[in-house]
């Protein structure tokens, strides 16, 4: 076969396995469809596949086929995280900026702080850190992998809840838009170049200015040729951050977070993002799956990432807990909260993608981190749902 009818039955494969995993096994509950393609990523990387069936993973996912989804995978990946930068709603976490930055604040450094100790656990032991890296950065880098919140997956989860619209998932909306311009603004730090210093500082310069360049020009363009600026934007910021060595996710992120959400129709803005992970992002996700590796042992990675899923879960729900007492929230609240802003999967997966890349993690760390992004995502809706029902019983007794 040549390697176009190769490429097709690999595209085939990676569509074809998590739909009938989803839709057969019915784990929508427990896992929406997105979170099911993260797992057969990973079934389908060589630690899985590539162990059982070694020859038909090496014909199947062999050099040139990888790059060619590599392609796709990245070009899916900037505009996922460019959506997700339009997306925040500083707005209104500026409006409510006490209440916000008491929980999102906590909702972040407790998660970090625990992650931090798991991190510094793992050094004491070879085959965690990457061959790149300077202690902190791995140490800072798992932190803060810990204590991401996945905004897309988070408005997800909330819209099967039922609650996206309602004035408490507008309140997790808010603290989770304030966190990820932490994240971004950490993974900058952790990717600073002393040797091109002077390089990132001419691109946050240069970006500054066409920024402020672009808002002129995207207030006077209609509606129609907004979107299509809007992909120059992108592929002009992520050239420009990977030019000055901050990796081209961070400059998509920062091209979506200076565009206004009214500059689009939201609905147009919801399909675009629905369409996204529908048509392309399936790829990114098996191209990640390529990228686990099992070479200290299995053990030892479920190992690791056990660790990492108690640091971060229990983390999260320790600082908000801490806000909602400082807050007076009701019964029941902090629990519903920290719950839900745990949730891990899409941002937390492209945010250790660059650590990988940047060899700050090794392949090892970077599976205990995937594993532990799954199960956490996989955990939201479980304990979240009975004690949403609760509160509505409650409140339905007391009118």
């Amino acid at each position: 076969m040549n390697t176009t009818e190769i490429f097709l039955i690999a595209m085939a494969i990676i569509f074809t396995a998590p739909y009938l995993i989803w839709r057969v096994g019915r784990t929508d509950y427990y896992a929406p469809l997105v979170v099911v393609q993260i797992i057969a990523g990973i079934l389908l990387g060589p630690g899985i596949l590539g162990s059982v069936f070694p020859d038909y993973y090496r014909f199947i996912f062999n050099p040139a086929v990888v790059q060619s989804l590599n392609g796709i995978a990245w070009w899916a990946v900037m505009l996922f995280v460019c959506i997700a930068g339009v997306e925040l709603d500083l707005r209104k976490a500026w409006a409510h900026r006490r209440e916000t930055s008491i929980t999102a604040g906590l909702a972040l450094i407790t998660p970090m702080s625990c992650g931090c100790l798991a991190a510094f656990a793992l050094l004491l032991y070879d085959g965690w850190i990457g061959p790149n890296a300077f202690a902190w950065q791995f140490v800072l880098g798992v932190g803060m992998a810990c204590a991401v919140t996945a905004l897309p997956i988070l408005i997800l989860l909330m819209e099967k809840l039922d609650i996206l619209r309602q004035p408490l998932g507008q309140r997790i909306l808010r603290y989770a838009s304030f966190d990820d311009i932490a994240i971004w603004g950490v993974l900058a730090l952790i990717l600073m170049d002393w040797q091109r210093v002077g390089r990132q500082a001419g691109f946050l310069l240069a970006f500054a200015l066409l920024a402020f360049a672009f808002h002129k020009l995207m207030a006077w363009l209609a509606e129609r040729d907004r979107w299509y600026v809007a992909l120059i934007w992108l592929t002009v910021c992520a050239f420009g951050a990977d030019w000055a060595g901050l990796h081209f996710m961070v400059g998509a992120f920062l091209a979506g977070a200076v565009m206004e959400g009214e500059w689009f129709d939201q609905e147009r803005m919801d399909l675009l993002r629905h369409h996204v992970l529908l048509v392309i992002m399936p790829v990114f996700f098996l191209s990640t799956g390529l990228r686990t590796n099992w070479t200290v042992g299995g053990g030892a990675v479920f190992a690791a990432a056990a660790v990492l899923l108690a640091a971060s879960v229990g983390g999260k729900l320790i600082g908000i807990h801490i806000a909602g007492r400082i807050l007076k929230w009701q019964p029941g609240e902090a629990s519903i909260i920290g719950w839900l802003l745990q949730t891990k999967a899409l941002i937390m997966i492209i945010f250790v993608n660059i650590l990988l890349d940047k060899k700050i993690i090794s392949n090892e760390a970077f599976t205990a981190l995937l594993l532990m992004a799954v199960a956490s995502t996989m955990l939201t809706v479980p304990m979240v749902a009975p004690k949403l029902a609760r509160i509505r019983e409650l409140v339905s007794r007391a009118n």
